[in-house]
């Protein structure tokens, strides 16, 4: 049976600003998503990390939770 999930899943587009040049001499650049482009008008995500399943949802208070 397929998971119902995997039906909701779609790529998030980046904006340009999603990628920041490091701010010192010889820092790696980082990734930086806004939470709504990875959200997706969504409360909960969940995020397949090799394997293991994590949420990551948006509180009442509007902050954000990472369960596994």
């Amino acid at each position: 049976m397929a998971s119902e999930t995997s039906s909701l899943t779609k790529p998030i587009q980046l904006s340009q600003n999603s990628v920041r040049p490091g701010s010192t001499a010889g820092a790696k650049e980082v990734l930086r998503l806004k939470s709504g482009e990875l959200m997706q008008q969504m409360r909960e995500v969940e995020i397949d990390h090799e394997g293991r399943i994590y949420r990551l949802r948006v509180t009442q208070l509007n902050k954000l939770i990472l369960t596994a």
